[in-house]
């Protein structure tokens, strides 16, 4: 019994990460390739057939490109995006996130139908996402100071950087405190660790929220592109205008 449940979050661990980077890579293909202009051909009413075909078409070019590459160039031209990054912050951040909240969803579940084996798994969950949590906080602290940022920026980081500090810290504490009781908290003090439990996922929140602000908000870490001035206009019918984003211009 001891070797199933310890093979069990292995492998649901295994799968769920296997099921979003498929995910990934498979919608990023489909936008490199062109075979998005396929899908909204799907919607748009167009004809199945053709689609498929200019599909395959666009599959077998890009096999073919692939295969003229050198090894060094293979792994830009699959993962464009990791090849592009500053830093892994952006990357690791959603182990935390994942991990942590599979944790918590999944030993909730289990203190209420009583199922004390998947309150085992969670636990792999909760240890999974604490070593994932040390590298996010590691790689977030070398990402606020490789990018360039003005004082009103800097001040987030500073509240973000403090944030992780108090995440790892909490989950380092409930790893332990799991550890040391091995997955059999009960009564007031379970109902305490779930308490704890839920603050770390709402630590984890503001958190994400915190930094999709000053990526999303401010800009930091990414590289701007140039906005036509009469916004966009698609290949298919139907023209959709957007407004010019307002830039935000800080002081270094």
């Amino acid at each position: 019994m001891p070797n199933a449940l310890i093979s069990l979050p292995g492998l649901v661990s295994l799968l769920a990460f296997a099921w979003i980077s498929g995910k990934l890579f498979f919608f990023k293909k489909l936008k490199m390739m062109g075979m998005n202009n396929f899908l909204s051909f799907q919607v748009h009413g167009g004809s199945d057939h053709d689609g498929i075909a200019e599909s395959v078409s666009h599959l077998l070019a890009f096999l073919e490109n692939l295969a003229s590459k050198a090894p060094q160039d293979i792994f830009a031209l699959i993962l464009p995006g990791m090849a592009g990054m500053d830093n892994l912050h952006p990357l690791l951040v959603h182990f935390t996130i994942a991990f942590i909240w599979a944790f918590f969803v999944l030993d909730l579940i289990a203190t209420l139908a009583k199922k004390p084996q998947w309150r085992s798994v969670a636990s792999w969950f909760l240890y999974m996402g604490t070593v994932a949590t040390v590298f996010t906080v590691i790689s977030g602290f070398m990402a606020a100071d490789s990018v360039a940022h003005g004082q009103n920026v800097h001040d987030l980081m500073e509240r973000l950087e403090q944030l992780g500090i108090v995440v790892l810290a909490l989950a380092i504490v409930l790893s332990i405190w799991r550890m040391k009781s091995g997955s059999l908290i009960r009564g007031g003090a379970n109902g305490f660790f779930l308490v704890l439990s839920a603050l770390l996922c709402l630590l984890i929140m503001v958190s994400s929220d915190l930094g999709g602000t000053l990526v999303y908000k401010y800009g930091i870490g990414v590289e701007a592109v140039p906005v036509p001035e009469g916004g966009f206009s698609h290949e298919h019918n139907h023209d959709h205008s957007h407004a010019p984003e307002q830039l935000h211009e800080h002081s270094h």
